[in-house]
Formats: structure tokens, C-alpha cells, sequence
């Protein structure tokens, strides 16, 4: 026993010694440092600042923030998309914890004798997209997957959402990183986007390649084409990817160099006004067979009142297909501050100002529109129906569906959840199988939860919602009919 204790007692004089050292080494470190003027007049302890600041982040999640605090989306938003993706209960009692009387809420107006279940037509029927291409396309999902590259998502990822697409019947956009195996191998209808750097599609001068554009149109899982000029997100930017991120497959999808980082240029160099942007659309359109349509963040009423002038002086044939709006309050892996915080009109803003342009000059049947950025709920689906939209995308509501818990580490190669990393062992959590099944039944639960709004205000579907079913709160608490508020002429 005696030599047991001794044993113990040197044991722990050694390891005192050493903290004792290693605090010592840290102080003249700290000490002589010039970098970090917290460090160097607080030696030691100052350490702690950057990591209380660290785990800051993870409290704030799990322990104090509210159910409808957080931000970009608030634990009551993600607990819905997880329950519905998972199957499970989704109710609540007692009463909203939300606040109605918040400026910008939308209230949706029932109607005092709704139709019975037995006399509804649940169908929805489909949206002809592209009827003067040579190949149109007829599409019925409310929402649909917004685009999201492989590189920026991993390679299991992009296949649960690919089988998700298929066992839901709702399209999977690209993205702006090239049509890879991995977003075919569910057989789901698939919107190959292209991007300013026209990845997927290019020469080794990055302009179009229009052999390789008619090759990915000849696949017959693609229906239709995006020519992305911007994302909510960073618009003005292009795209971003890390170097860490450029895998030799995801190099050889995009047609760049491996390991270096994937920096998509701010615009297209072959468009620098509307009239070379329709003629782009319609020589991509003529290549491709398919409906051409582009993505867009929008500002201005003036650029939209100047798209339509533009469009009027052609041929109807010669419009857009389609045009998505990109929110500014929308999402991505990596973008500047500035550019996420304070550019691009929210698509509270921008969507009823786009529809209303076309509307007013009879353009409004030829070109559908079709709206993404931070739409993952019933509610806000309903609202951009009700706005006018044929459909809505989203993007981050599908990662929900996936498994994301919002770590904010799209950037860094280091997602827990297998979704934005090429860390193997971090994918080997994500089984596409199983995120295909949770994929299917957001969808579904989308359907449902919008159908049922769109039944309570009156109507059959979400599609027969007009502005006056939705009444938006105003700094005065009151709330004011959407079209008071944006009158459709």
C-alpha cells in the first residue's frame, strides 16, 4: 500500500509539474505575442474569451435561445421540417407561440363556410413550362428542390435528394457546379442550372460549349435549363467554392483544376444587358430543345418594367420560359458579409413586383415565375401562391430534410451531418436511402399543410389562392390585405 501511495504521489507531483510548465509556456507565449491585445494583457485567462465565444455558438442552439429567435431559421421552423420529414406528430397544443402581431406576418383569410373534404379535388393539376420549346414541360409539385451543386453538397447528399425528387414527383435543380452522376442516379426530373462560369457546359476559355449543352439536354431526366445570373445570397457574386472542396471528380464534373478554389465570375461575360440576356435564353433554348428560363435577385421595379419593354418588342416565342426569383434574404455554402446581409430585395418585396410587371404587360401566362429563398413551411409556400407563383424552390428546407442542424459549417468541409463535406467518415452518417424516404414526406407535408390553408380560405389548392386570402401585418399591429397593398392592374 505504502508504495502504491508513493506511486500515486510522484505521479501526481509529475503532472502538476507539467500544467504548471505548460501554464508557463502559455504566459510567455501570450506575453510576447503582438496579434492579440487581449492575450497579452490578460496572459492566460484571455484564452478563454475565444473559447467561451466558441461554445457560445452551441449553447445559444440547445439551451438559450427562444423557439422563434434564431435566425436564419428559428428551432420552431427546423422542428417542423424534422418532424415532417421523420413522419411524426407535427401538431401543437395550447396556442401559437409565434407573435401575430410582428410586421410582415401573414394572416391568412378563412372563409366562414369552407368547402367539405368529400367536395374537394385534391389533384393539382400540372404547369405547362416552355410550350414554343421543342419540348415543354408539365410539372404539378408545389415546391420543388432548389439548386444546390454537388461540391457544395456531398455526394450522398445530392443522391437522397435525387431518389427524394423521384418517390415525391418534384424536380431537382443542379446548381451551378455541372449535371454530375450522383443527381441522376434517382432517375428524378432534373433542371440543370448554368451558372456564370458555365460549369458542366464549357470550353477550356469557360464560354459556352453548345456540343456539351446539347449532350446534357439529351439525357432525358433533364426538363428544363436555368441560366443563373445571381443568388440571394451574394448577388453580384459569383459562386464560391474552397479549394479543399475540389475533389479530382468534382474538378472533372466542373472542368476546372483540382484543389483550387471553384470562384464562379460576378456575371456572365457574354451578358451585359437585357436584350444580349434574351438572346442567350433563346440560343440556349434552340441548342437544348428544352424550356430555358434564368434566376435572378431583384431590386428594381425599373429593371423589371425594362425586361418587359424588351420582351414586348419580340416575338412571344422568344420570352423566357420561366424566371426564378432568388430572395435576399436567401441561403448558400459561402458568401461575403455585405453582400448576405444588405443586397437583394426579400421575395416578400420582389415577387409581387415581378408579377405585377408582367401581369401589366400581358406577359404574365407566357412566362411562369417561379420563387426561392427561405419559403420551408406551409405557410410561407401558401403566402408566394397566394403572391402569384406557378412554383416554389427551396433549398435549405430540403437539407432540414436531410438531417442539417444548422451548424453554420457549409464553408468549412467539417458538417457533422455528411451533407456539405467530402469527409468520408463524416458521409458515412447519411444513408441516401433513408434520406429519400424523409425527402418524400416533407413534400408531402408541404402539400398537406398548404392544401389545408388554401381549404380553409375557400378554394381547392394552393394554386387557386389569390392576394386578397392573405392579409399582411403593419407597424400599426393591424393587418392589410395583399392586394391593398400590392393591387394587381
Amino acid at each position: 500500500m505504502p508504495d502504491s501511495l508513493s506511486f500515486l504521489a510522484i505521479l501526481f507531483i509529475i503532472v502538476v509539474g507539467l500544467f504548471v510548465i505548460w501554464l508557463i509556456a502559455l504566459y510567455i507565449i501570450d506575453t510576447t505575442q503582438t496579434h492579440d491585445t487581449i492575450r497579452k494583457n490578460y496572459p492566460v485567462i484571455g484564452r478563454f474569451r475565444g473559447f467561451f465565444s466558441f461554445l457560445g455558438e452551441f449553447f445559444r442552439q440547445y439551451f438559450f435561445a427562444m423557439d422563434r429567435e434564431e435566425m436564419p431559421f428559428n428551432r420552431a421552423e427546423r422542428d417542423w421540417v424534422y418532424q415532417s420529414a421523420k413522419g411524426e406528430d407535427n401538431t401543437h397544443a395550447f396556442g401559437s407561440t409565434r407573435s401575430l402581431t410582428s410586421v410582415g406576418t401573414p394572416i391568412f383569410v378563412n372563409a366562414a363556410f369552407p368547402p367539405l373534404d368529400e367536395e374537394i379535388d385534391h389533384h393539382i393539376p400540372p404547369v405547362i413550362i416552355g410550350p414554343y420549346s421543342r419540348a415543354p414541360y408539365h410539372a404539378s409539385s408545389l415546391i420543388n428542390i432548389s439548386a444546390m451543386s454537388f461540391g457544395a453538397l456531398s455526394q450522398p447528399a445530392i443522391t437522397a435528394l435525387s431518389k427524394g425528387a423521384k418517390l415525391a414527383n418534384c424536380w431537382l435543380n443542379t446548381g451551378e457546379g455541372g449535371l454530375s452522376p450522383y443527381h441522376l442516379s434517382g432517375d428524378c426530373d432534373i433542371v440543370f442550372q448554368l451558372g456564370t462560369a458555365k460549369y458542366g457546359a464549357r470550353d477550356e476559355d469557360g464560354n459556352l460549349d453548345d456540343r456539351k449543352l446539347k449532350a446534357i439536354a439529351d439525357k432525358p431526366q433533364v426538363k428544363m435549363i436555368e441560366l443563373k445570373l445571381a443568388q440571394g445570397a451574394k448577388p453580384g457574386k459569383g459562386g464560391i467554392l474552397p479549394g479543399s472542396k475540389v475533389t479530382a471528380e468534382i474538378a472533372a464534373i466542373r472542368g476546372i483544376k483540382q484543389g483550387k478554389p471553384s470562384i464562379s465570375p460576378n456575371r456572365h461575360k457574354d451578358v451585359g444587358n437585357i436584350g444580349e440576356l434574351i438572346n442567350l435564353v433563346n440560343h440556349m433554348r434552340e441548342v437544348a430543345g428544352l424550356p430555358v428560363g434564368f434566376k435572378l435577385v431583384i431590386s428594381s421595379k425599373q429593371w423589371c418594367e425594362d425586361l418587359c419593354q424588351e420582351l414586348k418588342n419580340r416575338p412571344i416565342e422568344q420570352c423566357p420560359d420561366f424566371i426564378t426569383i432568388d430572395s435576399g434574404d436567401g441561403g448558400t455554402g459561402a458568401a461575403p458579409m455585405p453582400l448576405m446581409d444588405n443586397v437583394g430585395l426579400p421575395i416578400s418585396e420582389s415577387l409581387p413586383m415581378l408579377i405585377d410587371a408582367l401581369t401589366e404587360h400581358g406577359l404574365r401566362d407566357r412566362i411562369k415565375v417561379i420563387a426561392s429563398g427561405k419559403l420551408i413551411t406551409p405557410a410561407e409556400v401558401a403566402w408566394a401562391y397566394c403572391a402569384g407563383v406557378d412554383f416554389v424552390n427551396s433549398a435549405r428546407g430540403f437539407m432540414f430534410a436531410l438531417g442539417c442542424i444548422q451548424a453554420l459549417k457549409c464553408n468549412k468541409n467539417t458538417c457533422p451531418t455528411g451533407i456539405t463535406t467530402h469527409d468520408k467518415d463524416l458521409q458515412n452518417g447519411l444513408d441516401p436511402t433513408d434520406k429519400a424516404e424523409r425527402v418524400k414526406r416533407y413534400v408531402e407535408k408541404i402539400h398537406y399543410g398548404a392544401g389545408l390553408i388554401a381549404h380553409s380560405c375557400g378554394v381547392e389548392n394552393p394554386r387557386a389562392l389569390k392576394r386578397h386570402h392573405v392579409r399582411i401585418v403593419q407597424p400599426n399591429d393591424k393587418s392589410k390585405p395583399l392586394n391593398e397593398i400590392y393591387p394587381t392592374k
